[in-house]
């Protein structure tokens, strides 16, 4: 029996992170040769992901550069990728989510007749824009992609609102939820506990607040809001809450985060985090707040209530949960969402043993097999 060549390409670390389990699952099916490509889009965070689920590329095109443009990113991607997908000749080449290396490795296959599978496909916010530029990425994936495994009922749906046909569609769950069961269990890092310690967190002198805010959309005026509002909650909650904010290295982010926050008392600036130590902080934490996809669809995972910091989410399916609430960018919205939750118990209950809509565990399985019952 002839196998199936499947080239896997991505370049972050949600992307390797939701990607982990289903290159897992293809390296077991004995039908399948399994490759990696990384474009490292995101050099330092991904390698932080590839070791800890003990991933090798077999092609890494190191395509980071200081401060380039979405443009001048996406022009490295497709010349980068083409002679790889000519030299590689793969049957199926798998992306994940919606970034720049989804978008155009979707693309680059396209022209050279490949067939896409597109993993957490159908997620939408209805405006091509928010957020800025993931919605029109995924749009541009699910037009290339051939066989679309969407993670909920909802994004099976969207789906096939936009003509895609109903057979070539599988609703698998989200690979995520299958990453962050493995991960969960692992010991917490030794770095990990002492913070929690240090903050009086471990001991329960004070709840912890993990925040995560880097979005493009949120550039700008939004993250001086958000600054604002981590600073009043501090104030008000001085004695019984530690927030812990890992800031994006993007300088966007870190220019007005260390200028607002970085020496007001209760408030701990981290540089990013590696995985393992992020989901160990999201375990720990009482109350997340953030603007990633990702951490939305973790925080419901790990029965951790999310106020989300945007407008606008592909992720509805949380908001009818009641595991997630979009709460925007307004200082003012924040610190009173958050205290409700804080201060109410009721509330923050109702919120903590919502029903995750996410997954099971077993997306990565379901994908792989799709890959294999496929007909063309």
């Amino acid at each position: 029996m002839t196998s199936i060549r499947v080239l896997s390409i991505f370049g972050t670390r949600p992307e390797a992170v939701k990607m982990a389990p289903v290159i897992r699952e293809l390296e077991a099916a004995k039908e399948i040769d399994s490759r990696v490509c990384v474009t490292a889009q995101h050099r330092q965070m991904l390698d932080q992901v590839l070791d800890l689920f003990q991933i090798q590329p077999d092609i890494d095109l190191n395509l980071m550069r200081p401060n380039q443009s979405l443009s001048e990113l996406t022009a490295q991607i497709l010349e980068g990728l083409d002679p790889v997908l000519a030299d590689e000749r793969p049957d199926w080449v798998l992306v994940q989510g919606d970034t720049t290396t989804v978008m155009a490795a979707s693309l680059a296959s396209f022209y050279r007749g490949i067939l896409v599978g597109h993993v957490e496909a159908g997620l939408r916010t209805g405006d091509k824009r928010q957020p800025f530029p993931e919605e029109l990425n995924r749009r541009i994936a699910a037009v290339t992609a051939d066989l679309h495994f969407a993670p909920t009922q909802l994004s099976r749906e969207n789906l096939l609102n936009e003509g895609i046909p109903d057979g070539r569609i599988l609703v698998t769950g989200n690979p995520d939820i299958d990453a962050l069961k493995l991960v969960a269990g692992k010991p917490a890092p030794a770095q990990v506990e002492k913070w929690l310690k240090d903050w009086g967190v471990a001991g329960g002198q004070k709840r912890l607040v993990l925040i995560t805010a880097h979005r493009r959309e949120n550039f700008g005026e939004p993250i001086k809001q958000i600054c604002q509002a981590i600073k009043a909650l501090a104030e008000r909650y001085q004695d019984s809450l530690q927030l812990v904010y890992p800031v994006h290295l993007n300088p966007n982010i870190q220019e007005p985060v260390n200028k607002l926050l970085s020496n007001v008392p209760g408030v701990t600036l981290l540089p990013p985090l590696e995985y393992l130590s992020l989901v160990h902080l999201m375990k720990a934490s009482t109350l997340i707040l953030t603007d990633s996809g990702g951490i939305q669809e973790e925080a419901t995972g790990l029965g951790k209530p999310a106020l989300v910091l945007r407008e606008k989410t592909e992720r509805p399916e949380g908001i009818t949960a009641g595991v997630l609430k979009l709460v925007g960018t307004d200082a003012e919205r924040i610190v009173k969402e958050t205290a409700h939750l804080l201060d109410d118990n009721a509330a923050y209950d109702a919120m903590a043993h919502a029903e995750n809509p996410f997954g099971d565990g077993h997306a990565a399985q379901r994908i792989v097999k799709g890959i294999l019952d496929f007909r063309n």
